[in-house]
């Protein structure tokens, strides 16, 4: 069976979009980025407790703050990238719970009342999110550049709270000149998926 999703639009998602080590000075608008948004925020995950939490660096100043951050290898491409993303982790995603999962907001209280079960709980699901996320910055006809080369802590520290948890930095843009690497190899199918 084939898949009900065109050819052009695999394309676009999965078999041509590369990430991107370079871009072009085309901005990126806050209606792109909400675009990104309105489509990604449908993807599941458990208890719909949506954990993914976005923070766009667009001025210069917060620019420089965030490349002291990185590692030396994503400092050029992240000071000229037209858009940054930090994505993290709330650790206080239950809070929402009762809105978001309205079906059984008891949840809450059962299975998140302690911290260690909400810092797995989101960094798994807020995973999930940030490769929806990276899927909807290609739908929106943007290449992405995820890096986890990254000093965490001092991101954290720097632009976000004790609640929240850093996942990776991702640059956003038109892909430049030269922008990604020849594609790496996949293993193919039967190495993969068992069937039992």
């Amino acid at each position: 069976m084939s898949l009900v999703l065109d050819a052009t639009a695999q394309d676009l998602l999965f078999r041509e979009a590369r990430t991107a080590n370079t871009f072009t000075d085309e901005p990126v608008t806050d209606e792109q980025v909400q675009a990104i948004y309105d489509l990604v925020k449908y993807g599941p995950t458990a208890f719909n407790q949506t954990p993914l939490r976005i923070t766009l660096v667009r001025s210069a100043e917060a620019r420089e703050r965030l490349v002291q951050h990185m590692a030396e290898g994503n400092q050029p491409k992240t000071a000229t990238a037209p858009l940054v993303a930090i994505l993290s982790a709330d650790n206080e995603f239950h809070q929402e719970l009762p809105t978001l999962f309205p079906a059984f907001p008891q949840a809450k209280d059962l299975f998140f009342s302690e911290r260690p079960a909400r810092e797995g709980a989101a960094a798994l699901n807020a995973a999930l999110q940030a490769a929806y996320f990276i899927i909807g910055v290609r739908a929106a006809g943007l290449a992405a550049g995820p890096m986890t080369g990254v000093d965490f802590e001092g991101v954290r520290k720097e632009f976000l709270d004790d609640d929240h948890t850093p996942l990776m930095v991702v640059n956003i843009g038109k892909p430049g000149e030269g922008a990604s690497y020849p594609r790496s190899p996949r293993l193919a199918y039967d190495e993969v998926v068992t069937t039992v």
